[in-house]
Protein backbone atom coordinates (compact mmCIF):
# COMPACT_ATOMS: atom_id res chain seq x y z
CA UNK A 1 0.00 0.00 0.00
CA UNK A 2 1.65 3.41 -1.03
CA UNK A 3 -1.34 5.44 0.30
CA UNK A 4 -2.06 6.07 3.69
CA UNK A 5 -5.30 5.55 4.26
CA UNK A 6 -8.41 6.62 6.69
CA UNK A 7 -8.73 7.88 9.20
CA UNK A 8 -11.32 5.17 10.38
CA UNK A 9 -12.93 4.64 14.08
CA UNK A 10 -13.91 1.73 15.89
CA UNK A 11 -17.36 1.76 16.40
CA UNK A 12 -17.72 -0.45 20.04
CA UNK A 13 -17.05 2.05 22.79
CA UNK A 14 -19.70 4.51 21.21
CA UNK A 15 -22.11 2.29 20.72
CA UNK A 16 -25.21 3.43 23.08
CA UNK A 17 -29.29 3.56 23.78
CA UNK A 18 -30.05 6.92 22.79
CA UNK A 19 -29.34 8.76 19.34
CA UNK A 20 -27.73 9.07 16.92
CA UNK A 21 -25.53 6.21 18.90
CA UNK A 22 -28.37 3.11 18.80
CA UNK A 23 -28.32 2.45 14.99
CA UNK A 24 -25.74 2.10 12.17
CA UNK A 25 -27.15 4.48 10.12
CA UNK A 26 -27.00 6.98 13.29
CA UNK A 27 -23.43 6.57 13.77
CA UNK A 28 -22.25 6.53 10.38
CA UNK A 29 -23.71 9.98 9.97
CA UNK A 30 -22.23 11.27 13.48
CA UNK A 31 -18.72 9.75 12.00
CA UNK A 32 -18.84 10.66 8.75
CA UNK A 33 -19.45 14.43 9.85
CA UNK A 34 -16.46 13.92 11.88
CA UNK A 35 -14.35 13.61 8.72
CA UNK A 36 -14.14 9.44 9.42
CA UNK A 37 -13.46 7.27 6.08
CA UNK A 38 -13.62 3.76 7.50
CA UNK A 39 -15.32 1.92 10.43
CA UNK A 40 -14.71 -1.21 12.45
CA UNK A 41 -17.85 -2.59 13.29
CA UNK A 42 -18.15 -4.61 15.85
CA UNK A 43 -20.37 -8.12 15.79
CA UNK A 44 -22.23 -8.38 19.12
CA UNK A 45 -24.44 -5.62 18.62
CA UNK A 46 -27.24 -6.99 16.70
CA UNK A 47 -28.98 -3.84 16.57
CA UNK A 48 -25.85 -2.44 15.16
CA UNK A 49 -24.88 -5.07 12.67
CA UNK A 50 -26.34 -8.53 12.60
CA UNK A 51 -23.36 -10.97 12.06
CA UNK A 52 -26.03 -14.26 11.53
CA UNK A 53 -27.85 -12.26 8.50
CA UNK A 54 -24.41 -10.57 7.29
CA UNK A 55 -22.88 -14.26 6.99
CA UNK A 56 -26.07 -15.68 5.00
CA UNK A 57 -27.28 -12.79 3.60
CA UNK A 58 -25.72 -10.77 0.46
CA UNK A 59 -28.30 -8.78 0.12
CA UNK A 60 -27.79 -7.66 3.75
CA UNK A 61 -24.52 -7.06 3.42
CA UNK A 62 -25.09 -4.46 -0.04
CA UNK A 63 -27.39 -2.82 1.89
CA UNK A 64 -25.48 -1.79 4.68
CA UNK A 65 -22.45 -0.74 2.36
CA UNK A 66 -24.61 0.92 0.03
CA UNK A 67 -26.16 3.21 3.16
CA UNK A 68 -22.78 3.44 4.03
CA UNK A 69 -21.69 4.52 0.72
CA UNK A 70 -24.05 7.16 0.97
CA UNK A 71 -22.00 8.76 3.85
CA UNK A 72 -19.09 8.65 2.04
CA UNK A 73 -17.96 5.68 4.60
CA UNK A 74 -16.37 2.17 4.39
CA UNK A 75 -15.84 -0.55 6.36
CA UNK A 76 -12.55 -0.93 7.18
CA UNK A 77 -12.87 -4.82 9.22
CA UNK A 78 -15.41 -6.60 10.92
CA UNK A 79 -14.66 -7.06 14.34
CA UNK A 80 -15.14 -10.10 16.78
CA UNK A 81 -12.55 -8.92 20.16
CA UNK A 82 -15.21 -10.41 22.64
CA UNK A 83 -16.36 -13.34 20.75
CA UNK A 84 -12.30 -13.81 20.18
CA UNK A 85 -11.87 -13.77 23.86
CA UNK A 86 -14.09 -16.25 24.57
CA UNK A 87 -12.39 -19.02 21.98
CA UNK A 88 -9.36 -19.08 24.92
CA UNK A 89 -10.61 -18.09 28.70
CA UNK A 90 -8.40 -19.46 31.49
CA UNK A 91 -10.24 -21.15 34.16
CA UNK A 92 -9.51 -17.77 35.89
CA UNK A 93 -11.26 -15.22 34.09
CA UNK A 94 -14.80 -17.20 33.34
CA UNK A 95 -16.72 -15.14 35.55
CA UNK A 96 -15.53 -12.01 34.21
CA UNK A 97 -15.70 -12.87 31.14
CA UNK A 98 -19.19 -15.05 31.26
CA UNK A 99 -20.94 -11.12 30.76
CA UNK A 100 -19.62 -11.61 27.07
CA UNK A 101 -21.87 -14.59 25.99
CA UNK A 102 -25.08 -14.87 25.64
CA UNK A 103 -27.04 -16.37 29.08
CA UNK A 104 -27.34 -20.12 27.62
CA UNK A 105 -24.17 -20.36 27.28
CA UNK A 106 -22.29 -17.92 29.55
CA UNK A 107 -22.28 -20.29 32.10
CA UNK A 108 -20.72 -23.11 30.19
CA UNK A 109 -16.99 -23.19 29.37
CA UNK A 110 -17.29 -25.58 26.59
CA UNK A 111 -20.62 -24.59 25.08
CA UNK A 112 -19.44 -20.94 25.34
CA UNK A 113 -15.90 -21.55 23.49
CA UNK A 114 -18.12 -23.46 20.70
CA UNK A 115 -20.43 -20.50 20.13
CA UNK A 116 -17.29 -18.36 19.97
CA UNK A 117 -15.95 -20.28 17.56
CA UNK A 118 -18.89 -20.28 15.54
CA UNK A 119 -19.48 -16.61 15.23
CA UNK A 120 -15.75 -16.32 14.19
CA UNK A 121 -16.79 -18.56 11.76
CA UNK A 122 -19.83 -16.57 10.88
CA UNK A 123 -17.39 -13.36 10.89
CA UNK A 124 -15.28 -15.00 7.79
CA UNK A 125 -18.36 -15.47 5.57
CA UNK A 126 -19.66 -11.91 6.43
CA UNK A 127 -16.72 -10.77 5.85
CA UNK A 128 -16.31 -12.17 1.95
CA UNK A 129 -19.66 -11.45 1.15
CA UNK A 130 -18.46 -7.38 2.41
CA UNK A 131 -15.53 -7.99 0.09
CA UNK A 132 -13.16 -7.06 3.04
CA UNK A 133 -9.51 -8.74 3.05
CA UNK A 134 -8.98 -8.71 6.98
CA UNK A 135 -10.41 -9.06 10.54
CA UNK A 136 -10.48 -7.53 14.03
CA UNK A 137 -10.01 -9.95 17.17
CA UNK A 138 -8.26 -10.86 20.71
CA UNK A 139 -6.62 -14.28 20.96
CA UNK A 140 -7.88 -14.87 23.97
CA UNK A 141 -5.84 -15.84 27.35
CA UNK A 142 -5.09 -19.44 28.59
CA UNK A 143 -0.80 -18.40 29.13
CA UNK A 144 -1.47 -14.84 30.26
CA UNK A 145 -1.22 -16.22 34.00
CA UNK A 146 2.04 -17.68 33.75
CA UNK A 147 4.15 -14.74 32.27
CA UNK A 148 5.17 -13.05 35.03
CA UNK A 149 7.73 -14.92 36.73
CA UNK A 150 6.27 -14.75 40.65
CA UNK A 151 5.24 -17.72 41.96
CA UNK A 152 7.59 -19.58 39.65
CA UNK A 153 5.83 -21.50 37.34
CA UNK A 154 6.58 -24.73 35.74
CA UNK A 155 7.93 -23.62 32.29
CA UNK A 156 5.71 -26.71 30.56
CA UNK A 157 2.13 -24.88 31.75
CA UNK A 158 3.31 -22.16 29.25
CA UNK A 159 3.94 -24.63 26.66
CA UNK A 160 0.93 -26.47 27.07
CA UNK A 161 -1.35 -22.80 27.07
CA UNK A 162 0.23 -21.77 23.84
CA UNK A 163 0.27 -25.57 21.95
CA UNK A 164 -3.88 -24.85 23.43
CA UNK A 165 -4.59 -21.73 21.70
CA UNK A 166 -2.90 -22.21 18.30
CA UNK A 167 -5.08 -25.88 18.17
CA UNK A 168 -8.26 -23.77 19.06
CA UNK A 169 -7.21 -21.48 16.32
CA UNK A 170 -6.26 -23.19 13.37
CA UNK A 171 -9.54 -24.20 13.07
CA UNK A 172 -11.24 -20.93 12.70
CA UNK A 173 -7.49 -19.99 10.45
CA UNK A 174 -8.31 -22.29 8.33
CA UNK A 175 -12.06 -21.20 7.81
CA UNK A 176 -11.32 -17.59 7.53
CA UNK A 177 -8.46 -19.44 4.54
CA UNK A 178 -11.44 -20.47 2.60
CA UNK A 179 -12.84 -17.03 2.74
CA UNK A 180 -9.49 -15.61 1.70
CA UNK A 181 -9.49 -13.20 5.09
CA UNK A 182 -6.51 -12.43 7.23
CA UNK A 183 -7.45 -12.88 11.04
CA UNK A 184 -5.64 -9.91 12.42
CA UNK A 185 -4.96 -10.11 15.87
CA UNK A 186 -4.97 -7.00 18.17
CA UNK A 187 -2.02 -6.97 20.55
CA UNK A 188 -3.44 -5.96 23.68
CA UNK A 189 -2.69 -6.38 27.57
CA UNK A 190 -3.63 -9.41 29.59
CA UNK A 191 -4.50 -11.26 26.04
CA UNK A 192 -1.78 -14.18 25.17
CA UNK A 193 -0.66 -11.94 22.26
CA UNK A 194 0.29 -8.72 23.86
CA UNK A 195 3.79 -8.17 22.25
CA UNK A 196 6.14 -9.47 19.14
CA UNK A 197 7.32 -12.15 20.95
CA UNK A 198 4.15 -13.88 21.24
CA UNK A 199 2.58 -13.33 18.28
CA UNK A 200 5.90 -15.12 17.34
CA UNK A 201 5.76 -17.52 19.65
CA UNK A 202 1.95 -18.35 18.00
CA UNK A 203 2.84 -17.77 14.65
CA UNK A 204 5.43 -21.34 14.90
CA UNK A 205 2.75 -23.27 16.78
CA UNK A 206 0.52 -22.56 14.06
CA UNK A 207 2.99 -23.50 11.05
CA UNK A 208 3.09 -19.77 10.18
CA UNK A 209 -0.35 -19.93 8.53
CA UNK A 210 -1.03 -17.48 6.00
CA UNK A 211 -3.77 -15.75 7.22
CA UNK A 212 -2.29 -15.20 10.75
CA UNK A 213 -1.16 -11.51 11.32
CA UNK A 214 -1.05 -8.70 13.48
CA UNK A 215 -4.08 -5.93 13.34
Amino acid sequence: MNTLKGPGIFLSQFIDNTAPFNTLEGLATWASSLGFKALQIPCNHKHIFDIEQAAGSQQYCDDVKGMLAEHNLQISELSTHLEGQLVAVHPAYNHPFSGFAPQSVANDPIARKEWAIGILKKAAQASARLGLDAHATFSGSLAWPYLYPWPPHNSELFDESFKELAKRWLPILNTFDEYGVDVCYEIHPSEDLHDGATFERFLDEVNYHPRCNIL
